[in-house]
């Protein structure tokens, strides 16, 4: 009982200095990049979306060097799903969430092709070195073209002025360093204490990894995008609420289990991708049709009754999940 409650608060512990850290790690890298003279909109598409998603990339790293690959993989497609269904569902009840930008409009069927490129490399049942190091070289690509997208768009984007207004005019490069040293210090510490303590309670409970991932540790490794869209929706910045859980999505997919299959290649739970897989898809098809709208001009909304059904279904995935674990436990 007392490794127990060891391992809860490891898990705890964890989660909330990740959070922390990870707030601390986006300020100082997005005040380093505009010190440097780089541009609004790729602070806000890479560096933002970047940090928004180090927490699950640094939890990934440390399962697969742990040798736990499986909640690495649990851990980056829980958190997608918890992005889409609890975040956005959360965010849209909050304030329904009318998007504008021409922008998002381009990097939803970008987020979709990214998932199916995902499971075309999984459909094997291996997440190997290979596939970790095309999904990385995919990510590279992501961003190389979010960059050019960037330069290209109209600055009358909604997405980019919003983001004009949210990132900071100007920071010191002595604190900008700063912040970015200690939030990825912390966000290193933080991840390894979590992993411990969700492995931990993993094992005491007998139930796998993946499982732990798509649970405990999405959730907690969700609550920046879930803080960040709330934060954009009470501002009425409803396209960075959504665009936040797109770029979040996108460095979940490429880079999370990019670095997952790099460090330690390992076998994929069918459960993955005849369960978990699916329902990820289905919901960025939903949210595509929501946010593109049948208007000639391509404008939809999240409703709060969309939202309440996305929380629905999040609650309908979760519990299913606690059934399947409780009836192997008992």
């Amino acid at each position: 009982m007392t490794d127990m409650l060891a391992f809860i608060l490891a898990v705890l512990g964890g989660l909330v200095v990740l959070v922390w850290s990870a707030d601390r790690f986006v300020a100082g890298a997005a005040g380093l990049a505009k010190a440097l003279g780089v541009s609004t909109l790729i602070i806000g598409l890479t560096i933002v979306a970047f940090g928004t998603s180090a927490p699950e990339m640094l939890v990934s790293a440390m399962a697969a060097l742990q040798g736990n690959a499986g909640l690495a993989i649990g851990n980056a497609i829980g958190s997608n799903i918890a992005n889409m269904a609890l975040v956005l569902g959360v965010t849209a009840v909050i304030a329904p969430l009318a998007v504008h930008s021409n922008t998002l409009n381009r990097e939803f069927p970008l987020m979709l092709v990214v998932m199916l490129m995902a499971l075309g490399l999984l459909w094997n049942g291996l997440l190997s070195r290979l596939d970790g190091l095309l999904l990385l070289a995919g990510m590279v690509a992501v961003v190389l073209w979010t960059i050019h997208l960037a330069r290209t768009s109209s600055r009358e984007d909604p997405l980019i002025e919003e983001l004009t207004g949210e990132i900071p005019a100007h920071m010191p490069p002595r604190k900008a360093w700063w912040l970015l040293a200690s939030g990825l210090a912390l966000l290193l510490a933080s991840s390894k204490l979590l992993v411990w303590g969700a492995v931990g309670i993993a094992q005491y409970y007998g139930v796998s990894d993946l499982v732990i991932g798509l649970t405990i540790v999405a959730i907690g490794t969700s609550l920046p995008e879930l803080a960040a869209s709330i934060m954009a929706a009470r501002k009425n910045e409803h396209d960075i609420a959504v665009g936040n859980v797109v770029g979040s999505n996108l460095f979940n997919i490429l880079a999370v289990l990019g670095i997952a299959g790099t460090i330690q290649p390992t076998k994929v739970d069918e459960a993955v991708l005849y369960r978990d897989f699916p329902l990820m898809l289905m919901l960025s098809v939903a949210l595509y049709l929501m946010a593109r709208g049948f208007s000639r001009e391509g404008h939809g909304i999240i409703k709060r009754w969309a939202g309440l059904l996305l929380l629905l279904v999040f609650l309908g995935y979760q519990v299913s999940l606690f059934v399947m674990v409780a009836g192997k436990v008992s």
